[in-house]
This record gives C-alpha cells, sequence and structure tokens, in this order.
C-alpha cells in the first residue's frame, strides 16, 4: 500500500472541507495520541476536531511539506495557513492568517486505514499570530 499517498490525500479531504471522505481512510477504532481539550481521543473526536478547525479556518490549507514513510508508518512535516473568520476553542474570531507547521504520524493498519495519530504544531506561534498570547523577545 502507498501510504504517502493516502496521507497527501487525507490532506487533500480536508483541504476541501471533505470530512466525510477523510473519516472514510480512518478505522472506526483510531487510538488519537494528540488529543484536544474536550474531545475524545477516537476518530470522532479527530472529525469533530476537523469541523470546529474548518468553521473557524474556512480557507484551511494543510501542506503537506515532507512524507516519509517507514512499513506501516508515515511521518508528515506539514504547514498550515487559514484566516480566523469564526470562533476556535474559545476564542473569537479575529480576522487575522495563521501560518504555522507541525508534524503528523500515523500508523496504518493491513487495510490501509489510519489506526494510532500522534502530532504536534506550533500552537503557540499560532496563538502569536492571532494575537491572543503577546510575542516576545527572541531566546
Amino acid at each position: 500500500m502507498d501510504h504517502a499517498a493516502t496521507i497527501r490525500r487525507a490532506y487533500d479531504l480536508i483541504n476541501a472541507g471533505d470530512l466525510e471522505g477523510f473519516g472514510a481512510l480512518i478505522s472506526d477504532d483510531l487510538v488519537e495520541h494528540d488529543t484536544a481539550p474536550g474531545l475524545e481521543p477516537t476518530k470522532e473526536g479527530v472529525l469533530q476536531f476537523f469541523a470546529m478547525y474548518r468553521a473557524a479556518f474556512p480557507d484551511l490549507r494543510m501542506e503537506p511539506e515532507k512524507v516519509f514513510v517507514d512499513g506501516d508508518t508515515s511521518a508528515v512535516y506539514y504547514r498550515a495557513t487559514g484566516t480566523q473568520t469564526g470562533e476556535f476553542m474559545g476564542i473569537p474570531a479575529t480576522g487575522k492568517n495563521i501560518d504555522v507547521h507541525g508534524v503528523d504520524i500515523v500508523r496504518f493498519g493491513d487495510d490501509g486505514l489510519a489506526r494510532e495519530h500522534w502530532g504536534v504544531f506550533d500552537a503557540l506561534g499560532m496563538m502569536q499570530q492571532l494575537g491572543v498570547v503577546p510575542e516576545g523577545p527572541p531566546a
């Protein structure tokens, strides 16, 4: 199976707002290791997160810049951009743009569906760009 193609397809579906198509790439027993506050670490929680994310950033673009595959696992270094025009995790719409990077690691099952996910992204940078957290002097 071509896990690199599957992961790129997942980003394309998120970018298109096709969460149903995105959900078809995720196993019902997904284990989410990067949970958002108030959401379950499950397939349903992941879909709720992206529905919330896309509602807040309707022009959200997640572009995979580097994709690495090792057996049943892929790692992706991505860039996320968008304009916050809706409420996001308690933050009222700011009208400001974000441009941050992150990493997703996905383990696939023999059926080609995502079984586990780990992820990190520049949440602090995003909050600074939205004006929620002040930018400090460089370290």
